[in-house]
């Protein structure tokens, strides 16, 4: 997977899971931060460690950007705290001319309780044709916290 943190250049990651786009072939992927001991690939790459976490508190965008137009009919999100309390945001959106504009496709808050409600799963069915960009916006407390925002696993089809 070719990535991008901001003024860095790309990295290397292991084999796609079979049955999901295979992302570390067909896209280029940027992200506001990265802690190094959970970096996107965990999160995009099966197989890659427990999945995706920010460096530092606040919003954060992660941006997959396809190399050529895609036709995508599925997403799956998987997102997991088991520390702090906290309501979670995130937006996902996505774009037909590599990144200029972009459309919503859904905006969603869901509570983290732990050590009961610790695990939110999202899959959506979609019908969207000439994808170029896909981006998914994380507010990791709508409160203004000081959660960091993760993701353990984003897989699309």
């Amino acid at each position: 997977m070719r990535k991008r943190i901001m003024g860095h250049s790309p990295g290397e990651v292991a084999a796609a899971e079979p049955g999901w786009l295979d992302l570390e072939r067909l896209a280029q992927v940027e992200i506001t931060s990265e802690d190094v001991d959970y970096s996107i690939e965990s999160a995009l790459i099966p197989g890659a460690g427990t999945g995706w976490r920010a460096a530092q508190p606040g919003e954060q965008t992660i941006r997959l950007l396809f190399d050529e137009p895609r036709k995508l009919r599925r997403i799956h999100l998987v997102f997991h705290e088991d520390e702090q309390e906290r309501t979670q945001e995130f937006v996902l959106r996505w774009s037909s001319d590599g990144g200029l504009s972009y459309r919503e496709i859904l905006r969603q808050q869901y509570n983290f309780s732990p050590p009961d409600a610790t695990r939110e799963v999202e899959d959506y069915y979609i019908d969207l044709d000439g994808v170029t960009a896909l981006e998914l916006k994380i507010v990791p407390d709508i409160s203004g916290g000081s959660a960091r925002a993760s993701l353990t696993k984003l897989r699309m089809v």
